[in-house]
């Protein structure tokens, strides 16, 4: 495409009411670059997906918050939303995470701690209680148990009288990166697959404008992935549910557009948005070439960041500041469509109130004084990022090469047999490790850590979730059983086991069906796990 064509894409685009000047008044361009060069909006989308990028639109600023009871997170949730955040991120407690109910004898000493507890309907009711769904968009951090707590938003959403179709946002869905890195899983892989394969083909024929998984890279590289790892395994993990939804007969511009990312910024600044640009000329070249994709909404990769979790310190904790803004900046000129920042104390606990407003009050800064989302790539161009990007782009083509080895040309497959095989933990572990040897060895620098470590530090005020928020909630489960309709719980079970036997059907009108008579989130998958079984990962050494 030209840079006519490019112009006239431009001036189709709404423009936000401000100033695109320098704050000494020098006019600003929406974009730099030579008349034959790439252009944002155009494929591969290396500079963006979208022509005018941040001038239509600022970045949703989706803070993550979740912690103790449904009703302490919609505490939380409103003040975000009072203090400027334009969208929600829900993070759940560990036994909402693995499918556990509160009462669980397993789930003891974890109810609330990092994440907001939710086992029935009703907590998911109360968790969004007076907070309209058709005018916020919600992102929910959940997988092995995703078409559930999925089941449960529908439920609620529709029981305030916000109809399934009006819906946006995101669930992350995405269980291949539970096998290769966090290790949230429960059932074995493939039976998995086939829960993301239904919610794909839900919201395809019923809810256009939710995103049925978010192929996430960010816990990949938490868990001490190198950045082309992170980029290559992300990558790769998307291509295999394009495939797990051709196979179920869907059309690659059926499903594709609803497909996004989520991304890690780490501390390295110059290297993370090369990681961007090359995700987005990736993916657009594969979804195009290799899956037919016709649609340009099919070959541009959005995706949500988060700032780095694992680059934050319990040292010197206020540095964290430093290092999220530094971070959220990197996001930002790499062109991220939604941004999650850190807070400083993450290291030490949940956040507090306070901790997670400088953490969003970072955003704006960003946003509204440094002038960076006046024009799209501002670092385009530049010898050092362009090179970057190369390189990032040709170490991911070779972790491809293997995988498809792997798997016969099939990715999916490919990726199947890495995580049988152990060959995504293994390759992560070994990048953990050589990066830690240079952090004691002093060649890699952490301030506050391994340098720079004298200072007055004054202890931080911490989020404590304790004893009584992890009662309060065994309690509304029980409540919540002495007044639910059991007859009408066993029938829904039973018709939720039926279905899963079946290979071919859907599951998601079932689930939906059950969460209705508040049949528990550990109900549920206790149910699947009788007909799909439990995992049990193979040790590596």
């Amino acid at each position: 495409m030209s840079r006519q064509e490019w112009q006239q894409a431009f001036e189709a685009s709404p423009i936000r009411d401000a100033d695109f000047e320098t704050l000494s008044g020098l006019p600003l361009a929406p974009v730099y670059g030579p008349a034959d060069g790439e252009f944002p909006g155009q494929f591969p989308y290396t500079r963006g997906p979208y022509a005018s990028m941040y001038r239509s639109k600022l970045w949703t600023m989706r803070m993550f918050a979740g912690f103790g009871t449904a009703t302490d997170t919609n505490r939380r949730f409103r003040d975000l939303l009072a203090a400027g955040g334009t969208g929600l991120s829900t993070a759940f407690d560990l036994p909402t995470l693995m499918g556990r109910d509160s009462d669980d004898p397993l789930s003891e000493g974890e109810v609330g701690k990092c994440g907001v507890a939710v086992d029935t309907l009703a907590d998911m009711e109360d968790l969004f209680a007076g907070i309209d769904l058709g005018a916020v968009t919600t992102s929910m951090t959940i997988n092995s148990p995703a078409a559930v707590i999925f089941a449960m938003y529908i439920a609620t959403a529709e029981g305030n009288g916000v109809p399934r179709r009006r819906l946006g946002g995101t669930l992350q869905n995405d269980i291949l990166k539970e096998y290769q890195a966090q290790k949230e899983f429960v059932f074995p892989p493939r039976p998995s697959m086939r829960l993301v394969r239904d919610t794909v083909a839900f919201c395809a024929a019923e809810m256009p404008r939710w995103h049925p998984i978010s192929i996430s890279g960010y816990h990949i590289r938490e868990a001490g992935s190198t950045a082309a790892q992170e980029l290559a395994f992300t990558l790769a993990n998307g291509f295999a549910y394009v495939e797990l939804a051709r196979q179920a007969g869907l059309d690659t511009d059926a499903f594709a557009p609803r497909l996004s990312f989520f991304f890690n910024a780490h501390i390295d600044f110059f290297e993370e948005i090369a990681k961007y640009r090359a995700a987005r000329r990736l993916w657009a070249t594969w979804m195009r070439d290799r899956y037919g994709a016709s649609d340009p909404r099919s070959m541009m990769l959005r995706f949500h960041t988060q700032t780095a979790g694992v680059s934050l310190t319990a040292q010197q904790p206020e540095l964290n500041i430093a290092r999220t803004a530094i971070e959220a900046l990197a996001g930002v000129l790499g062109g991220t469509q939604s941004l999650h920042t850190n807070s400083m104390d993450e290291a030490l606990a949940l956040p507090t109130d306070k901790a997670a407003r400088i953490a969003l009050r970072t955003q704006q800064v960003i946003a509204h004084e440094t002038g960076v989302a006046h024009v799209a790539d501002p670092l385009g161009g530049s010898w050092f990022v362009e090179e970057l990007t190369d390189e990032l782009q040709r170490r991911a083509e070779t972790i491809f090469d293997h995988l498809l080895d792997l798997g016969g040309g099939s990715m999916l497959e490919g990726v199947y047999a890495g995580i049988d095989e152990g060959w995504f933990q293994g390759e992560i572990a070994d990048a953990a490790y050589e990066l830690e040897k240079k952090v004691v060895a002093g060649r890699r620098v952490i301030v506050g850590v391994n340098d720079f470590v004298d200072g007055d530090e004054e202890p931080l005020e911490i989020l404590r979730i304790t004893a009584e928020h992890e009662a309060a909630q065994v309690q509304r489960l029980r409540e919540v059983k002495r007044r639910r309709d059991a007859l009408a719980v066993s029938a829904a079970l039973g018709q939720v086991e039926a279905v899963a036997a079946d290979p071919e059907a859907n599951l998601m009108p079932a689930l939906i069906d059950a969460v209705r008579t508040y049949a528990t989130l550990g109900e549920i998958m206790d149910t699947l796990a009788r007909v799909f079984g439990r995992h049990v990962e193979t040790p590596r050494l």
